[in-house]
Protein backbone atom coordinates (compact mmCIF):
# COMPACT_ATOMS: atom_id res chain seq x y z
CA UNK A 1 0.00 0.00 0.00
CA UNK A 2 1.65 3.30 -1.12
CA UNK A 3 3.04 5.38 2.33
CA UNK A 4 0.68 8.31 1.63
CA UNK A 5 -3.00 6.55 0.92
CA UNK A 6 -4.92 6.88 4.35
CA UNK A 7 -6.26 3.78 5.81
CA UNK A 8 -9.79 2.88 6.16
CA UNK A 9 -10.11 4.05 9.92
CA UNK A 10 -8.20 7.74 8.83
CA UNK A 11 -10.15 7.94 5.93
CA UNK A 12 -13.65 7.65 8.25
CA UNK A 13 -12.17 10.09 10.50
CA UNK A 14 -11.65 12.69 7.84
CA UNK A 15 -15.02 11.99 6.62
CA UNK A 16 -16.75 12.47 10.19
CA UNK A 17 -15.79 16.14 9.89
CA UNK A 18 -17.77 16.31 6.56
CA UNK A 19 -21.48 17.18 6.64
CA UNK A 20 -23.66 16.19 3.91
CA UNK A 21 -23.51 18.80 1.28
CA UNK A 22 -19.78 18.72 1.55
CA UNK A 23 -19.40 15.15 0.79
CA UNK A 24 -21.53 15.46 -2.28
CA UNK A 25 -19.49 18.42 -3.03
CA UNK A 26 -16.58 15.76 -2.83
CA UNK A 27 -17.86 13.04 -4.43
CA UNK A 28 -19.54 15.30 -7.62
CA UNK A 29 -15.78 16.82 -8.07
CA UNK A 30 -14.56 13.22 -7.88
CA UNK A 31 -17.21 12.32 -10.68
CA UNK A 32 -17.45 15.60 -12.63
CA UNK A 33 -13.37 15.47 -13.19
CA UNK A 34 -12.85 12.19 -13.02
CA UNK A 35 -11.62 9.29 -15.79
CA UNK A 36 -14.18 7.34 -17.06
CA UNK A 37 -13.40 4.47 -15.21
CA UNK A 38 -13.94 6.60 -11.83
CA UNK A 39 -17.09 7.60 -13.01
CA UNK A 40 -18.43 4.46 -14.14
CA UNK A 41 -17.80 3.23 -10.62
CA UNK A 42 -19.37 5.69 -8.66
CA UNK A 43 -22.75 5.52 -11.40
CA UNK A 44 -22.72 1.64 -10.69
CA UNK A 45 -22.57 2.56 -6.82
CA UNK A 46 -25.44 5.44 -7.06
CA UNK A 47 -27.54 2.62 -9.15
CA UNK A 48 -29.75 1.00 -7.36
CA UNK A 49 -29.85 -2.69 -7.49
CA UNK A 50 -31.95 -4.11 -10.14
CA UNK A 51 -35.31 -6.28 -9.21
CA UNK A 52 -33.59 -9.20 -11.28
CA UNK A 53 -30.63 -9.64 -9.43
CA UNK A 54 -33.22 -10.47 -6.42
CA UNK A 55 -32.50 -14.19 -5.51
CA UNK A 56 -35.34 -16.00 -7.70
CA UNK A 57 -37.14 -19.40 -7.44
CA UNK A 58 -37.08 -22.07 -10.06
CA UNK A 59 -40.77 -21.00 -11.20
CA UNK A 60 -39.56 -17.66 -11.27
CA UNK A 61 -37.45 -17.84 -14.58
CA UNK A 62 -37.83 -14.94 -17.08
CA UNK A 63 -39.89 -15.64 -20.45
CA UNK A 64 -37.69 -16.78 -22.59
CA UNK A 65 -39.59 -15.42 -25.50
CA UNK A 66 -40.10 -11.77 -23.63
CA UNK A 67 -36.25 -11.88 -22.79
CA UNK A 68 -35.41 -12.56 -27.05
CA UNK A 69 -37.46 -9.68 -27.24
CA UNK A 70 -36.11 -6.87 -25.32
CA UNK A 71 -32.62 -8.47 -25.76
CA UNK A 72 -32.98 -8.01 -29.77
CA UNK A 73 -34.58 -4.53 -28.91
CA UNK A 74 -31.89 -3.02 -26.97
CA UNK A 75 -29.11 -4.85 -29.79
CA UNK A 76 -30.88 -3.33 -32.67
CA UNK A 77 -30.43 0.29 -31.23
CA UNK A 78 -27.34 0.20 -29.96
CA UNK A 79 -25.88 -1.44 -33.31
CA UNK A 80 -27.92 1.32 -35.29
CA UNK A 81 -26.44 4.33 -32.82
CA UNK A 82 -28.88 5.19 -30.43
CA UNK A 83 -27.10 4.91 -27.32
CA UNK A 84 -23.82 6.70 -28.63
CA UNK A 85 -24.99 9.81 -30.76
CA UNK A 86 -28.84 10.48 -29.43
CA UNK A 87 -32.46 9.33 -30.49
CA UNK A 88 -35.79 9.90 -29.18
CA UNK A 89 -35.91 6.12 -28.90
CA UNK A 90 -33.32 5.81 -25.60
CA UNK A 91 -34.03 8.04 -23.17
CA UNK A 92 -30.47 10.39 -22.14
CA UNK A 93 -31.40 8.66 -18.55
CA UNK A 94 -30.98 5.15 -20.28
CA UNK A 95 -28.06 6.13 -22.27
CA UNK A 96 -25.87 6.86 -19.25
CA UNK A 97 -27.19 4.09 -18.17
CA UNK A 98 -26.69 1.49 -20.33
CA UNK A 99 -24.38 -1.13 -18.84
CA UNK A 100 -27.25 -1.50 -16.34
CA UNK A 101 -29.76 -2.70 -19.09
CA UNK A 102 -26.91 -4.83 -20.27
CA UNK A 103 -26.62 -6.09 -16.90
CA UNK A 104 -29.95 -6.72 -16.79
CA UNK A 105 -30.68 -8.62 -20.07
CA UNK A 106 -27.52 -10.67 -19.63
CA UNK A 107 -29.00 -11.81 -16.28
CA UNK A 108 -32.15 -12.87 -17.31
CA UNK A 109 -31.15 -14.22 -20.58
CA UNK A 110 -28.81 -16.33 -18.84
CA UNK A 111 -31.31 -17.24 -16.04
CA UNK A 112 -33.79 -18.61 -18.54
CA UNK A 113 -31.69 -20.89 -20.04
CA UNK A 114 -32.98 -23.36 -17.63
CA UNK A 115 -36.70 -23.17 -18.79
CA UNK A 116 -38.03 -26.09 -20.05
CA UNK A 117 -38.52 -24.57 -24.18
CA UNK A 118 -34.82 -22.64 -23.87
CA UNK A 119 -34.37 -21.96 -27.53
CA UNK A 120 -35.38 -18.23 -27.58
CA UNK A 121 -32.76 -17.84 -24.45
CA UNK A 122 -29.98 -19.24 -26.47
CA UNK A 123 -30.80 -16.71 -29.67
CA UNK A 124 -30.66 -14.24 -26.85
CA UNK A 125 -27.14 -15.20 -25.11
CA UNK A 126 -25.75 -15.23 -28.32
CA UNK A 127 -27.27 -12.05 -29.78
CA UNK A 128 -25.60 -10.39 -26.63
CA UNK A 129 -22.68 -12.09 -26.94
CA UNK A 130 -22.12 -11.04 -30.83
CA UNK A 131 -22.76 -7.80 -29.47
CA UNK A 132 -20.12 -7.74 -26.94
CA UNK A 133 -17.57 -9.31 -29.62
CA UNK A 134 -17.87 -6.10 -31.57
CA UNK A 135 -17.68 -3.80 -28.66
CA UNK A 136 -14.42 -4.11 -29.06
CA UNK A 137 -13.86 -2.56 -31.79
CA UNK A 138 -16.87 -0.76 -32.19
CA UNK A 139 -18.13 2.48 -30.39
CA UNK A 140 -22.31 1.64 -28.93
CA UNK A 141 -21.81 3.25 -26.01
CA UNK A 142 -20.16 6.24 -24.15
CA UNK A 143 -17.50 4.09 -22.22
CA UNK A 144 -14.01 3.55 -21.88
CA UNK A 145 -14.06 -0.32 -22.31
CA UNK A 146 -17.48 -1.21 -22.60
CA UNK A 147 -17.35 -5.07 -21.94
CA UNK A 148 -15.77 -4.42 -18.77
CA UNK A 149 -18.61 -1.55 -17.76
CA UNK A 150 -20.99 -4.15 -18.81
CA UNK A 151 -19.47 -6.98 -16.14
CA UNK A 152 -20.14 -9.01 -19.20
CA UNK A 153 -17.70 -12.25 -19.01
CA UNK A 154 -18.23 -13.43 -22.77
CA UNK A 155 -16.43 -16.67 -22.16
CA UNK A 156 -18.77 -17.70 -19.05
CA UNK A 157 -21.84 -16.90 -20.86
CA UNK A 158 -20.88 -18.89 -23.98
CA UNK A 159 -19.98 -22.11 -21.58
CA UNK A 160 -23.55 -21.84 -19.74
CA UNK A 161 -25.41 -21.24 -23.71
CA UNK A 162 -23.59 -24.01 -25.31
CA UNK A 163 -24.62 -26.36 -22.09
CA UNK A 164 -27.98 -25.49 -22.68
CA UNK A 165 -27.76 -26.00 -26.06
CA UNK A 166 -26.52 -29.46 -25.23
CA UNK A 167 -28.97 -30.30 -22.93
CA UNK A 168 -31.70 -29.57 -25.77
CA UNK A 169 -30.19 -30.74 -29.07
CA UNK A 170 -28.22 -33.38 -28.13
CA UNK A 171 -23.97 -33.46 -28.78
CA UNK A 172 -24.43 -34.29 -32.73
CA UNK A 173 -26.65 -30.99 -33.30
CA UNK A 174 -24.90 -28.87 -31.32
CA UNK A 175 -21.58 -29.31 -33.00
CA UNK A 176 -23.41 -27.80 -35.99
CA UNK A 177 -24.77 -24.77 -34.11
CA UNK A 178 -21.56 -24.18 -32.23
CA UNK A 179 -18.76 -25.00 -34.74
CA UNK A 180 -19.62 -21.30 -36.41
CA UNK A 181 -20.35 -19.86 -33.23
CA UNK A 182 -16.49 -20.41 -32.09
CA UNK A 183 -15.14 -19.01 -35.17
CA UNK A 184 -17.35 -15.93 -34.83
CA UNK A 185 -16.16 -15.58 -31.46
CA UNK A 186 -13.23 -16.61 -30.27
CA UNK A 187 -10.27 -14.45 -29.17
CA UNK A 188 -7.26 -14.44 -29.08
CA UNK A 189 -6.82 -11.88 -26.14
CA UNK A 190 -10.02 -11.49 -24.67
CA UNK A 191 -12.80 -9.79 -25.41
CA UNK A 192 -11.92 -6.53 -23.23
CA UNK A 193 -10.77 -3.32 -24.84
CA UNK A 194 -7.88 -2.90 -22.45
CA UNK A 195 -7.08 -6.57 -21.40
CA UNK A 196 -6.71 -6.20 -17.80
CA UNK A 197 -9.32 -5.68 -14.87
CA UNK A 198 -11.44 -7.90 -13.24
CA UNK A 199 -13.69 -9.00 -16.08
CA UNK A 200 -10.26 -9.96 -18.11
CA UNK A 201 -8.97 -11.91 -15.52
CA UNK A 202 -11.97 -14.11 -15.68
CA UNK A 203 -11.95 -14.82 -19.16
CA UNK A 204 -10.58 -18.27 -21.24
CA UNK A 205 -10.76 -18.80 -24.30
CA UNK A 206 -13.36 -20.65 -25.96
CA UNK A 207 -11.12 -23.72 -26.55
CA UNK A 208 -10.88 -24.39 -23.17
CA UNK A 209 -15.02 -24.10 -22.81
CA UNK A 210 -15.60 -26.11 -25.57
CA UNK A 211 -12.45 -28.95 -24.55
CA UNK A 212 -14.40 -29.13 -21.42
CA UNK A 213 -17.62 -30.09 -23.00
CA UNK A 214 -16.46 -32.50 -25.61
CA UNK A 215 -15.86 -35.65 -23.85
CA UNK A 216 -15.51 -38.05 -26.21
CA UNK A 217 -13.13 -38.76 -29.33
CA UNK A 218 -15.90 -38.89 -31.36
CA UNK A 219 -17.05 -35.82 -30.07
CA UNK A 220 -14.09 -33.85 -31.12
CA UNK A 221 -13.68 -35.38 -34.47
CA UNK A 222 -17.41 -34.50 -35.02
CA UNK A 223 -17.01 -31.16 -33.92
CA UNK A 224 -13.66 -30.33 -36.10
CA UNK A 225 -16.05 -32.08 -39.30
CA UNK A 226 -18.68 -29.83 -38.87
CA UNK A 227 -15.83 -27.08 -37.91
CA UNK A 228 -14.01 -27.25 -41.30
CA UNK A 229 -17.72 -27.04 -42.92
CA UNK A 230 -18.11 -23.53 -41.19
CA UNK A 231 -14.54 -22.87 -42.54
CA UNK A 232 -15.74 -23.91 -46.28
CA UNK A 233 -18.56 -21.02 -46.01
CA UNK A 234 -15.89 -18.83 -45.52
CA UNK A 235 -13.44 -19.55 -48.02
CA UNK A 236 -12.92 -16.57 -50.32
CA UNK A 237 -13.76 -18.00 -54.44
CA UNK A 238 -10.50 -19.69 -55.85
CA UNK A 239 -10.18 -16.58 -58.25
CA UNK A 240 -10.14 -14.12 -54.67
CA UNK A 241 -7.62 -16.21 -53.18
CA UNK A 242 -4.11 -14.67 -52.73
CA UNK A 243 -1.23 -16.76 -54.31
CA UNK A 244 1.05 -18.72 -51.81
CA UNK A 245 0.82 -20.24 -48.76
CA UNK A 246 -1.89 -18.22 -47.02
CA UNK A 247 0.48 -15.29 -46.63
CA UNK A 248 -0.89 -11.61 -46.47
CA UNK A 249 -0.51 -10.08 -50.05
CA UNK A 250 2.99 -9.10 -51.32
CA UNK A 251 1.63 -5.68 -53.42
CA UNK A 252 1.37 -2.31 -51.85
CA UNK A 253 -2.18 -2.77 -51.64
CA UNK A 254 -4.04 -3.92 -48.54
CA UNK A 255 -5.35 -6.69 -48.69
CA UNK A 256 -8.83 -6.76 -46.35
CA UNK A 257 -9.36 -11.11 -47.02
CA UNK A 258 -6.11 -11.83 -46.01
CA UNK A 259 -5.69 -9.52 -42.75
CA UNK A 260 -9.45 -10.88 -42.01
CA UNK A 261 -8.08 -14.94 -42.50
CA UNK A 262 -4.71 -14.45 -40.70
CA UNK A 263 -6.61 -12.68 -37.91
CA UNK A 264 -9.37 -15.70 -37.81
CA UNK A 265 -6.61 -18.01 -37.87
CA UNK A 266 -4.42 -16.56 -34.71
CA UNK A 267 -7.88 -16.00 -33.13
CA UNK A 268 -8.02 -19.88 -33.31
CA UNK A 269 -4.39 -21.25 -32.93
CA UNK A 270 -5.09 -22.23 -29.26
CA UNK A 271 -8.06 -24.90 -30.61
CA UNK A 272 -5.57 -25.36 -33.45
CA UNK A 273 -3.08 -26.67 -31.52
CA UNK A 274 -5.75 -28.79 -29.56
CA UNK A 275 -6.29 -30.54 -32.21
CA UNK A 276 -3.27 -31.19 -33.95
CA UNK A 277 -2.52 -33.12 -30.50
CA UNK A 278 -5.74 -35.02 -30.67
CA UNK A 279 -7.02 -36.05 -33.73
CA UNK A 280 -3.70 -38.18 -34.63
CA UNK A 281 -5.05 -40.24 -31.56
CA UNK A 282 -8.45 -40.59 -32.86
CA UNK A 283 -7.69 -41.86 -36.28
CA UNK A 284 -8.81 -38.41 -37.90
CA UNK A 285 -5.65 -37.26 -39.09
CA UNK A 286 -6.66 -36.63 -41.80
CA UNK A 287 -9.10 -33.56 -41.16
CA UNK A 288 -5.49 -32.23 -40.16
CA UNK A 289 -4.58 -32.52 -43.37
CA UNK A 290 -7.48 -30.33 -44.89
CA UNK A 291 -6.73 -28.10 -41.94
CA UNK A 292 -3.26 -26.88 -42.74
CA UNK A 293 -4.30 -25.82 -45.82
CA UNK A 294 -7.87 -24.36 -45.52
CA UNK A 295 -8.14 -21.27 -47.78
CA UNK A 296 -10.39 -19.42 -45.01
CA UNK A 297 -7.35 -19.36 -42.86
CA UNK A 298 -4.09 -17.51 -43.40
CA UNK A 299 -0.83 -16.12 -41.78
CA UNK A 300 1.80 -16.98 -39.77
CA UNK A 301 -0.36 -18.94 -37.47
CA UNK A 302 -0.89 -20.86 -40.48
CA UNK A 303 2.09 -21.85 -41.63
CA UNK A 304 3.08 -22.51 -37.81
CA UNK A 305 0.26 -25.36 -37.81
CA UNK A 306 2.02 -26.49 -41.14
CA UNK A 307 5.16 -26.48 -39.66
CA UNK A 308 4.24 -28.51 -36.34
CA UNK A 309 2.01 -31.01 -38.30
CA UNK A 310 4.81 -31.50 -41.13
CA UNK A 311 7.54 -32.17 -37.78
CA UNK A 312 4.84 -34.53 -36.56
CA UNK A 313 4.68 -36.71 -39.88
CA UNK A 314 8.87 -36.27 -40.21
CA UNK A 315 9.04 -33.88 -42.84
CA UNK A 316 11.60 -31.13 -40.99
CA UNK A 317 13.09 -29.65 -43.81
CA UNK A 318 9.45 -29.13 -44.80
CA UNK A 319 8.91 -27.99 -41.01
CA UNK A 320 12.18 -25.81 -41.25
CA UNK A 321 11.12 -23.99 -44.39
CA UNK A 322 7.82 -23.12 -43.12
CA UNK A 323 8.82 -21.43 -39.84
CA UNK A 324 11.43 -19.42 -41.56
CA UNK A 325 8.77 -18.24 -43.46
CA UNK A 326 6.37 -17.62 -40.95
CA UNK A 327 9.02 -15.79 -38.96
CA UNK A 328 9.87 -13.51 -41.20
CA UNK A 329 6.51 -12.17 -40.98
CA UNK A 330 6.11 -11.98 -37.14
CA UNK A 331 10.04 -12.14 -36.21
CA UNK A 332 8.71 -11.76 -32.31
CA UNK A 333 6.27 -14.36 -32.13
CA UNK A 334 7.07 -16.17 -29.02
CA UNK A 335 5.97 -19.99 -29.78
CA UNK A 336 6.62 -19.49 -33.62
CA UNK A 337 10.68 -18.41 -32.20
CA UNK A 338 10.77 -21.33 -29.62
CA UNK A 339 9.47 -24.21 -31.97
CA UNK A 340 11.92 -22.52 -35.15
CA UNK A 341 15.05 -22.92 -32.64
CA UNK A 342 13.59 -26.25 -31.68
CA UNK A 343 13.79 -28.13 -34.96
CA UNK A 344 16.93 -26.04 -36.32
CA UNK A 345 15.21 -23.16 -38.68
CA UNK A 346 17.27 -20.56 -40.12
CA UNK A 347 16.01 -17.22 -38.04
CA UNK A 348 15.51 -14.09 -40.62
CA UNK A 349 17.38 -11.10 -39.56
CA UNK A 350 14.27 -9.63 -37.98
CA UNK A 351 14.13 -12.45 -35.95
CA UNK A 352 17.57 -12.54 -34.96
CA UNK A 353 17.40 -9.05 -33.97
CA UNK A 354 14.67 -9.75 -31.56
CA UNK A 355 16.03 -13.25 -30.34
CA UNK A 356 19.26 -10.67 -29.57
CA UNK A 357 17.09 -8.21 -27.79
CA UNK A 358 15.71 -10.23 -25.54
CA UNK A 359 19.10 -11.90 -24.59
Amino acid sequence: MPHNRMNRDEFYSRLAGLDEEQLKKALWNLYWRGAAPMRERIEAELSPVPAARRPATGSELPDPARVLEEVSSFTELARSGAYIAGSRQVSAKERSGWRFTFRRLAEQASRALAAQQSEPAEQAVATLVSLACSMKDMEYFRSGDAVEAARFVVSDEVAALWTAMIRRVGSHEFTRLAAPQLIRWESEYGWTRTGYGRISEKETQLAHVLARLLVTPDAWVDFTDRYLEALDRLAPAPHAQAPGRGRLASSSAFDESAYRRAGRTAALATWHGMLLDRLPDYDAADRLDRLAVHPALGGAELLLLRARWACRNGALDQARTLATEALDQLPGHHELLAFATEIGAELPKRAQRVVGSRI
